[in-house]
């Protein structure tokens, strides 16, 4: 470990035991929402944050410039959506001297020609961005094409035109016509590989149901990383009854002010910063030694998250119900991957996925929370690696390189 990674790692222990009861008291507001809690609790324990707040902000820095998670770029585009919204998107492409020359066996099964190049389309999850498949990324870069964009009002795309000209709210079906508009500008032809999380999944599903004819036609697999098909107002965030119950009750209302209030709130994050990264640790991780730069890494996402656009996107989630989509996507490879011990979108949600996909491989990830992706990089890539060589996305024989190089020039080994 540097002398950098090892001071960082010092004073996040540090802080972290400073903040530990002011998280236990605020865990109702935390459970319900991660990246509103420190908005709101801007006026709280102003005292205790006074104290050794240079030394956080140390450790903080510190773990930005160890970790330079998120790095990795490709060829930039932008996809425009059916009212206008700018939808910032990346693609790798496939690196010849990485692929391996299809051999005599695989050119009886293709023909002469080889097979039409497989793109796989990474959608992400809610309050984070492209840069959250980080690890996934740096195996497969050159291995497969990718596609790897940020929802609206997410990332470097552009903030809803709907939601700031007229005041609509987003709802997953806007999501699945954004993957539309996406898909168009990067995959006009070709199979496709569908892959999200969270929200992300949930956008996948929502594309499914409205263009269920580019399904049946062009989508050769797909993958559901923590996400969920519906009744996501059941989840209890890990919240004794009478929490939830009372966070249910507040929460819309709650939010509605913090959006009319974005640039006091913002502020008020800031201020909190500390223990705002105690909430995102908690709902986002479950295994003790994380790397602090991973967790560093998804509170910069999240941070990067406007308070007005967390609290237009929150109402969406309770109308969230797919699950009939899920039928198109039976004769497929499937992967349904969750954490056991996810508190966003529990692992049942993904059970329940699996129960209606019947051939679909479910992998249940022990000690993992809801950034799954990030908390244990080596199982999803490994599952998600077998699950495109099964659609015939990647080459017999190909490799995938290291889960965790964080090198802009990362290429398969």
């Amino acid at each position: 470990m540097s002398e950098s990674s090892a001071e960082a790692v010092a004073a996040v222990a540090s802080a972290t035991g400073a903040a530990a009861n002011w998280r236990r008291a605020t865990g109702i507001a935390g459970a319900a929402i991660g990246v509103v809690a420190a908005g709101a609790a801007a006026g709280v324990a102003i005292e205790r944050l006074t104290v050794g707040r240079g030394m956080r902000r140390k450790a903080r820095l510190a773990l930005d410039a160890t970790g330079p998670y998120g790095s990795l770029r490709g060829t930039p585009g932008k996809a425009y959506a059916d009212d206008g919204t700018e939808l910032y998107y990346e693609v790798d492409d496939v690196d010849p001297d990485a692929v391996p020359a299809l051999g005599p066996r695989r050119r009886r099964l293709f023909g002469r020609k080889a097979p039409a190049p497989v793109t796989v389309v990474f959608c992400h999850g809610y309050c984070l961005s492209q840069d959250s498949w980080h690890f996934q990324r740096a195996a497969l870069r050159g291995v497969v094409r990718t596609v790897h964009w940020d929802q609206r009002s997410h990332g470097r795309s552009g903030r809803g035109v709907r939601q700031v000209q007229d005041g609509v709210p987003v709802d997953i079906e806007q999501l699945g016509r954004d993957l539309k508009a996406v898909i168009d500008a990067t995959v006009p032809e070709g199979p496709i590989v569908l892959v999200g999380h969270s929200m992300g999944g949930m956008t996948v599903m929502a594309f499914a149901d409205q263009f269920p004819e580019l399904i049946r036609d062009r989508v050769v697999a797909a993958a559901f990383v923590g996400t969920s098909s519906g009744r996501l107002g059941e989840v209890n965030f890990g919240l004794p009854v009478a929490g939830v119950n009372a966070v249910r009750r507040i929460l819309p209302g709650v939010l509605k002010a913090l959006g009319q209030q974005a640039a006091l709130v913002e502020k008020g994050r800031r201020a909190t910063a500390d223990l705002f990264a105690g909430i995102i640790k908690r709902y986002s991780f479950a295994s003790k030694d994380v790397d602090p730069a991973v967790v560093r890494f998804a509170e910069r996402m999240i941070e990067g998250t406007p308070i007005d656009v967390v609290a237009e996107y929150y109402p969406a989630f309770d109308n969230h119900d797919k699950t009939e989509a899920l039928a198109l996507f039976t004769d497929m490879p499937v992967l349904v991957l969750a954490g056991v011990q996810d508190m966003v979108t529990p692992s049942e949600h993904s059970e329940a996925i699996a129960d209606l996909l019947p051939e679909a491989e479910l992998v249940l990830v022990p000690d993992a929370g809801h950034l799954v992706m990030l908390e244990h990089p080596e199982v999803v890539t490994d599952r998600l690696a077998d699950l495109l060589t099964r659609a015939g996305a990647v080459p017999a024989g190909a490799t995938v390189g290291g889960y965790g190089s964080t090198s802009s020039t990362a290429q398969p080994g």
